[in-house]
């Protein structure tokens, strides 16, 4: 934790931007392209638009997102040999993006097993 606090506010704001961004690729983006699947399905009563819809919109977040994390960590590096201290290169982005996608996970399982108010295992009756 010193060692981060030494690399300064800069670097707390990158992996802060970095962490943000991750967390829009793994919920963010898929909340949005069901919503948008959603509407379009009702607008058109047509599930093949609302699929279609849907799966471009998450390709297209794709590939806004991903370069956009990529330059993100290539400036924190920038920044990092500037200040004459080690640049990592890929490591801060793959940490960030471990650490993002686990929290994610792990909050859709405490939703879904605790949360979500149905039975994740169906419980056959005796009839």
């Amino acid at each position: 934790m010193r060692r981060l606090l030494r690399a300064g506010s800069s670097t707390l704001l990158f992996l802060a931007m970095m962490f943000v961004g991750s967390l829009v690729l793994w919920v963010g983006l898929p909340l949005g392209c069901l919503y948008l699947g959603s509407r379009v399905q009702g607008a058109t009563q047509s599930l093949g638009a609302a699929l279609l819809a849907m799966v471009g919109a998450l390709v297209l977040g794709i590939v806004i997102l991903v370069p956009l994390l990529g330059w993100l960590n290539r400036k924190h590096s920038e920044l990092r040999a500037a200040r004459g201290l080690e640049a990592y290169g890929d490591v801060t982005l793959e940490g960030v993006m471990v650490v993002s996608a686990t929290l994610a996970i792990v909050a859709f399982g405490v939703w879904f097993f605790f949360l979500s108010g149905s039975a994740p295992i169906p419980v056959l009756s005796g009839t």
